[in-house]
């Protein structure tokens, strides 16, 4: 007997990541990999970490450091994270917030949390693989979020009852999106709290590229937004998903949620039945480095700022007619539509084989596997040297046709 045989429904519906599988090849020689949204390793403040484990494990702290600890968090984490919060208008306390093992991990709690078999998730088309993969496995229905669109709430009501569930909340990267680079204006916000208001379902604001601003005005979180209208977190239906992945260090694994405190609560059991809670020594290294958070992120800015740049001035250059992209405001992607009936995966096997160029194809952002003539890359790894390189690569397979 096959083990396969009794696993639950929601196995099937669970898929290797593409992107996953795509950062093997930075091990082979020669490649150039815009397929990531990896941070330059350069940027990690290593020292800093070195040095603040040292601290955590030494001056009486390693009983608490090396200690299980509470699953919402340390508590000077949660506080330092509600400072930061308030800062871009989100007034909350300790108790709104629980810490993550990553960002990733709150969206998969979060599928948990709200899908039952056959619920509808309103999700962009397209929108974070990552997200994708964590709600599959509670076997949603999907359907487009068009926010600022005219549409109306009740279509999207009857729709999902017809598939026997009902809507229960919109997904969206506001800021700078994976993958589109897009970033959501304000009436584009307002509409969707107005949308998810008539609904009567939850918004979450995944916020993993926020801090990563180049140019432009910022734009307030849909959080912020909804507590100016409704005066109190505690009276919102948005959840707010951060992490430290894209500034800090992806690797300590730590992002947070920020949301009205039943939330919450409801969030710590499942973390409780998930892995207790996030890892003590981590956070605590965490806290100390983000007292320079400041400091280092504009450090961060700066860098990507000019690889961004660089990225949009080689796509001018070395595009063939026909290629359009966005033109992100911040964050570490930039979305390029291919000619009409180019596909993004032949492109990758080609530019693998012929040009030693990686990229993510576009189609795995649908949840419908659409987009076929689309692909993603990535500006935040690469090197300006890299990039004039690989795009020219690119651009003079794409014009081959």
């Amino acid at each position: 007997m096959s083990l396969t045989q009794i696993f639950a429904t929601r196995a099937s519906r669970m898929k290797a990541s593409e992107i996953r599988e795509l950062l093997k090849l930075l091990d082979q020689p020669g490649i150039i990999s815009f397929a990531g949204g990896i941070p330059d390793p350069s940027l990690f403040p290593a020292t800093e970490f070195a040095a603040a484990l040292t601290r955590a494990l030494s001056d009486g702290r390693a009983a608490q450091s090396l200690q299980y600890s509470a699953s919402e968090g340390h508590a000077g984490l949660r506080d330092w994270i509600a400072g930061q919060m308030a800062a871009i208008g989100v007034a909350c306390g300790r108790d709104n917030i629980l810490i993550t093992s990553g960002s990733q991990q709150a969206l998969d709690y979060l599928g948990k949390l709200f899908l039952s078999p056959g619920d509808t998730a309103l999700v962009g088309w397209p929108t974070y693989l990552g997200a994708l993969g964590a709600f599959n496995a509670y076997e949603p229905r999907y359907d487009r979020l068009d926010a600022g669109s005219n549409r109306a709430p009740a279509d999207y009501a009857q729709a999902a009852s017809a598939t026997g569930g009902r809507v229960k909340f919109a997904y969206l990267s506001p800021d700078f999106a994976n993958p589109t680079g897009v970033t959501l204006d304000r009436a584009g916000r307002e509409a969707l709290l107005d949308l998810t208001d008539a609904l009567d379902c939850a918004v979450i604001e995944d916020a993993a590229y926020q801090a990563l601003r180049y140019d432009g005005e910022p734009v307030p979180p849909i959080l912020a937004l909804e507590i100016a209208r409704k005066g109190d977190i505690e009276a919102c239906r948005t959840i707010y998903c951060g992490s430290f992945s894209k500034t800090l260090s992806p690797g300590l694994r730590l992002g947070w949620v920020c949301a009205a405190t039943p939330v919450i609560r409801q969030m710590v059991l499942l973390k409780q039945a998930g892995d207790l809670h996030s890892a003590t020594l981590n956070q605590i290294a965490m806290l100390d480095v983000a007292q320079g958070f400041d400091g280092h992120v504009t450090r961060v800015r700066a860098l990507y700022r000019a690889r961004r740049d660089a990225l949009l001035a080689a796509l001018v250059q070395h595009m063939p007619a026909g290629v359009t992209w966005t033109q992100p405001e911040g964050g570490m992607f930039v979305w390029v539509t291919l000619p009409e009936g180019m596909d993004g995966a032949t492109l990758l096997e080609r530019s693998l084989a012929q040009e030693k160029v990686a990229f993510v194809p576009g189609a795995a952002f649908f949840p419908d596997g659409s987009g076929r003539n689309t692909i993603r890359l990535n500006f935040s790894s690469p090197t300006e040297a890299m990039i004039a390189d690989g795009l020219a690569r690119l651009g003079r397979l794409i014009a081959a046709g």
